[in-house]
């Protein structure tokens, strides 16, 4: 008797990922069935994983995951790092955010109140064959939001308070647990800052900065890109030195982009949300989530309107998560320290936030060049190639240029950036 068929998108999975697949099932007390693979998303909607939904089928059943699986080209791995990336988001799955969840039931905090993350179904990390395997939220009736409209005030609250119950745990375990924190922090490692070490990488960014360069028009905003995007990386290592001897640094989620968020909607306001991705996870300044996800995720004129309301929702929220573990913001992460923070990460942020944004700014048909110069197994130099900004259409560069504009100019609202 055949225990499971595997149909559709079955070539995404190698034989070892099957069986992989098969044991996590039989676990979950599924023992055979149809099991179809199938695409998530678009491309542009990840770079670092293929992800596919798996659904078994056995007669009126149905039970839905969600699988990210590690690319297998030896040289887009070593250039993204990728058993490092898969190797984060595993601790955080399997060490970190369960500890947390079992500090949150220490202090007795409402499982309302508590964080939320995608459960965890198991992980063959054997290279190059990694794959993670997790919850299916749509199941839930969570969705990802439009990557190229700017989250809006409900929305960016929802996060916020998430960061706050994430950093509020961080810093329980810190307190009452400094050696587990010590240990879970140095399993974690700061990706934007391996890339320094990626000539490859430092040579896409060179040709990123020259993109965006190209299409600015008046000399501030071509300065700031060529003296602050150029130096994204040299920041990266500055700033992840300073963050393991600094006193109030926590465990980050490091990638709070709109994709890697889900939101549950009624009607069209947010009314509840879930981080999906760790695999940038790291030891940082808990502006580091904050400031990535803002000016990331958000326009100029929604910045301009709410960024101060949000720091003081965000410190507020913080306040009240740690007095659920008898912790008070003034010795933990106290508000001037939340403002001089933002000032001594604004060059790394704004550098982040260029970088990042010139790449989600494409649309499928860009991005899919990328995909498909790592399915054929070209040579680094020339996957890298299609990521240029050269290679993008006039409307898309045009919106390269107003967010990037955007982005300084928020700098300057904010006084982070001095004329």
């Amino acid at each position: 008797m055949v225990e499971f068929i595997f149909e559709g998108e079955v070539s995404a999975l190698c034989e070892i990922q099957q069986e992989f697949v098969k044991n996590v099932l039989k676990e979950l007390g599924i023992n055979d069935g149809k099991v179809e693979i199938e695409t998530v998303g678009k491309p542009g909607d990840n770079y670092a994983a293929n992800v596919k939904r798996i659904v078994t089928k056995k007669e009126d059943k149905v039970f839905k995951m969600i699988a990210k699986i590690a690319p297998t080209q030896e040289q887009i791995r070593q250039n993204l790092n990728t058993a490092v990336c898969f190797l984060n988001e595993n601790n955080m799955y399997c060490e970190v955010l369960p500890k947390f969840t079992q500090l949150e039931n220490n202090a007795n905090i409402a499982i309302k109140e508590r964080l939320k993350y995608a459960k965890f179904y198991g992980s063959y990390m054997e290279e190059p064959h990694e794959i993670i395997l997790l919850e299916d939220l749509t199941v839930s009736d969570y969705i990802v939001l439009d990557r190229f409209t700017s989250l809006k005030d409900d929305s960016i609250k929802l996060v916020l308070n998430n960061f706050a119950k994430l950093h509020a745990a961080s810093y329980a375990l810190k307190n009452f647990e400094p050696e587990t924190f010590e240990c879970f922090s140095k399993k974690l490692f700061n990706i934007w800052e391996l890339f320094a070490n990626v000539p490859s990488m430092n040579q896409t960014l060179k040709d990123i900065v020259t993109g965006v360069v190209n299409l600015m028009d008046e000399e501030k905003y071509l300065k700031i890109v060529n003296e602050i995007m150029s130096d994204t990386f040299k920041e990266a290592v500055a700033m992840s030195k300073s963050d393991r001897g600094n006193n109030f640094s926590i465990i980050n989620q490091g990638d709070p982009w709109t994709n890697n968020i889900l939101f549950k909607l009624e009607g069209e306001k947010s009314i509840d949300c879930c981080m999906i991705d760790y695999q940038l996870s790291k030891r940082g300044s808990p502006v580091a989530d904050i400031t990535c996800l803002i000016f990331v995720c958000t326009d100029f004129d929604t910045r301009s309107k709410y960024f101060h309301d949000w720091m003081n929702y965000y410190h507020s929220e913080l306040e009240k998560y740690l007095n659920h573990y008898g912790l008070k913001t003034d010795s933990t992460y106290p508000r001037h320290q939340l403002e001089k923070d933002l000032k001594s990460y604004a060059r790394f942020s704004l550098g982040q936030s260029m970088v990042i944004t010139s790449l989600l700014i494409r649309e499928s048909k860009d991005a899919a060049k990328f995909k498909e110069a790592v399915d054929n197994n070209m040579p680094i130099e020339e996957i890298m190639q299609t990521i240029n900004v050269n290679l993008l259409d006039e409307t898309t560069l045009k919106k390269l240029k107003n967010k990037v504009v955007g982005l300084i100019d928020s700098f300057f609202e904010l006084g982070y950036l001095q004329e």
